[in-house]
């Protein structure tokens, strides 16, 4: 809960208050090579600019000039050679002299980047300095200097340039750079001297709603609840509406029905504020009160019909209560705008993978390749699921072997996608009906990546299909080997043993752990009630498949739940169980196999 809060509270803010990122260990060195590939090394360079005759001058920033004397060229041009090369030192040395010699301070900031890129936390410090003492006006020189400050025992040079920077900022900024310093000072080594800087720094500011709302989230940082709800508090006072006010409090209030009733009243008073709104929403999802989470949704749509994260979270909340057409039109509007937007920071393809998928259930193969055909870029990982799923939709529409060559035209370096590649190629042979095809398929990718588990385990149900049972338990058992906590494999093989009605008490002894690791799963309920029904514990068997087939009414549990009450003369109760599975799989095997042992019909 208190995690969605802090995401929420401070995320407008702090993509305003951008850290210079510093090393975290600058002690170490790295070849400074690796960074010398960068725009910034090749010959262009900004070393070269800041000497350049006609180089821009920044009003804000009165630049020398330097005349760019074919020594000084030869000079600036060598140490970027050698910094490319890998020799960060000379180069460094360098750019620091002639940066002292012309009192240029891009040549000082360059030095410092050489220097940050060699991971020299001592050098890349004394170029700052010289960097600020050359450009004292340089917000970015600070930044700098603070990022590095912060790290050092001694805070009270960095105390004077976050109160020098406070006090010349206007006050309509100031608030602004108040976070920013906390975000500074979230780096710090000694905390409890960060804060005390903090309280001394804001001290002249303490009648402003930011100087409490960062001195909360500095006291909550160091564990001191008490002191940040004291300061959410007297924020709340200043400014009675204030949302960042309202969700720091929220953070900072360790008891979740607190939170609720802080929320709940604070809404009420004032309706129209989104930001908490969301955040509501968002702790009533993770509390899983889905129903109530979409309500808060849909209230932020009526004022907002076009907002992407509105209509994403509603499509998701559909989906989570089974309302397919709802989701529906929520993902194909979220597809619209954000398509009218032309924005690259919203990714559709997770909502075009769910059209897909929608599309796919209710039959319409063509409509699902359609949606799949609109997603060109994102996640590599999600890149590999739509060709995968791209494939089996051409096969779903007939053309197998256009799906398998879009298959082996996969690319990757990657073992585990590649194991992903054999197994959809298997899968589209079995449910082509060729079996010994597909068995071949994941013989020779196991061959390929014997370290799958996922992989090994697709291999050991094709083997005992082919009635191949050592292969099969050999290898569900190197799966368990290679993944301990795969609670599909000790489901597998201890079905598989029942099933065949065979070591009993290891049937049950591998699905009880299977049991433990996935306690919800209706499948392995379902094994370990068809494990009872072959021990001969009819009642518990009845019990825990009927828990199963509440739970996931599918054709295979309905075919076990039958043949439990078959056993008990309940012959009306499993002919209408097995009905239930025809109509939902004509073809089903196991339903098959069970009524011809039994010698009935439907």
């Amino acid at each position: 809960m208190k995690n969605a809060f802090v995401i929420v509270t401070f995320s407008a803010v702090l993509s305003a208050c951008a850290v210079v990122p510093q090393p975290d260990a600058p002690e170490q060195p790295a070849p400074a090579a690796e960074s010398a590939t960068s725009p910034a090394a090749e010959a262009d360079t900004p070393a070269v600019q800041a000497v350049a005759a006609a180089a821009a001058v920044q009003a804000t920033e009165p630049l020398p000039s330097v005349e760019l004397t074919s020594d000084l060229f030869y000079k600036l041009t060598k140490a970027e050679l050698d910094f490319k090369r890998g020799q960060w030192q000379s180069a460094y040395v360098t750019m620091m002299v002639l940066a002292q010699q012309t009192r240029d301070p891009r040549l000082a900031q360059r030095s410092a980047e050489m220097a940050l890129a060699a991971k020299q936390g001592g050098e890349a410090m004394a170029a700052i300095r010289l960097w600020r003492e050359l450009a004292p006006e340089s917000d970015e020189a600070a930044q700098y200097f603070l990022g590095f400050s912060v790290l050092s025992d001694d805070l009270s040079e960095a105390e004077q340039v976050f109160a020098q920077r406070l006090k010349a900022s206007p006050p309509n900024a100031r608030g602004l750079a108040m976070f920013q310093m906390q975000q500074f000072l979230l780096r710090a080594k000694d905390k409890a001297a960060a804060f005390a800087l903090m309280e001394r720094v804001l001290a002249p500011y303490a009648q402003t709603l930011e100087a409490h709302l960062v001195l909360a989230q500095g006291a909550f940082s160091n564990n001191d609840v008490e002191r940040a709800g004291k300061e959410a508090q007297q924020a709340m006072r200043i400014k009675p509406d204030s949302e960042l006010a309202l969700l720091t409090m929220a953070q900072v209030t360790p008891d979740g029905a607190a939170v609720t009733r802080l929320v709940t009243g604070f809404l009420a008073k004032y309706p129209n504020s989104r930001e908490v709104r969301a955040a509501y929403a968002r702790m009533l999802v993770e509390q899983k009160q889905y129903d109530q989470a979409r309500e808060q949704f849909q209230f932020l749509l009526k004022s907002q019909p076009d907002n992407p994260a509105t209509l994403y979270a509603l499509g998701i909340m559909s989906m989570q209560g089974n309302d397919i057409a709802a989701a529906e039109g929520y993902f194909k509007h979220f597809v619209e705008v954000v398509d009218k937007e032309g924005s690259d920071d919203r990714d559709p393809t997770k909502a075009l993978l769910i059209l897909s998928q929608i599309a796919e259930e209710r039959g319409d193969f063509a409509g699902a390749q359609a949606w799949l055909e609109k997603i060109d870029n994102g996640e590599p990982r999600l890149l590999l699921t739509v060709k995968l799923k791209r494939a089996q939709l051409s096969a779903r529409l007939g053309d197998l072997d256009g799906a398998r060559k879009q298959l082996a035209d996969i690319k990757s370096e990657d073992p585990a996608e590649l194991a992903q590649v054999a197994q959809t190629d298997a899968q589209l042979l079995r449910d082509a009906g060729r079996s010994l095809e597909a068995y071949a398929v994941l013989q020779d990718g196991v061959l390929r990546y014997p370290n799958s588990p996922d992989l090994l385990y697709d291999f050991a149900l094709a083997a005992e299909k082919l009635g191949k049972v050592e292969l099969m338990e050999t290898s569900l058992r190197k799966v368990m080997e290679i993944a301990p906590d795969n609670h599909h494999a000790y489901n597998a093989l201890g079905y598989s043993l029942a099933d065949r009605n065979q070591r009993l008490d290891e049937a049950f002894t591998l699905v009880e752990k299977a049991m433990q690791m996935a306690p919800n799963d209706p499948f392995i309920m379902d094994s370990m009630g068809w494990v009872q029904y072959r021990q001969g514990r009819l009642k518990e068997a009845e019990a825990l498949l009927r828990q199963a087939y509440t739970l996931r009414s599918d054709p295979e549990i309905a075919v076990h739940l039958g043949e439990v009450l078959w056993a008990q003369g309940d012959q009306g109760g499993a002919h209408k169980l097995w009905r239930e599975a025809r109509a939902k799989d004509p073809q089903n095997d196991a339903l098959k196999s069970t009524l011809a042992r039994l010698n009935t019909s439907l």
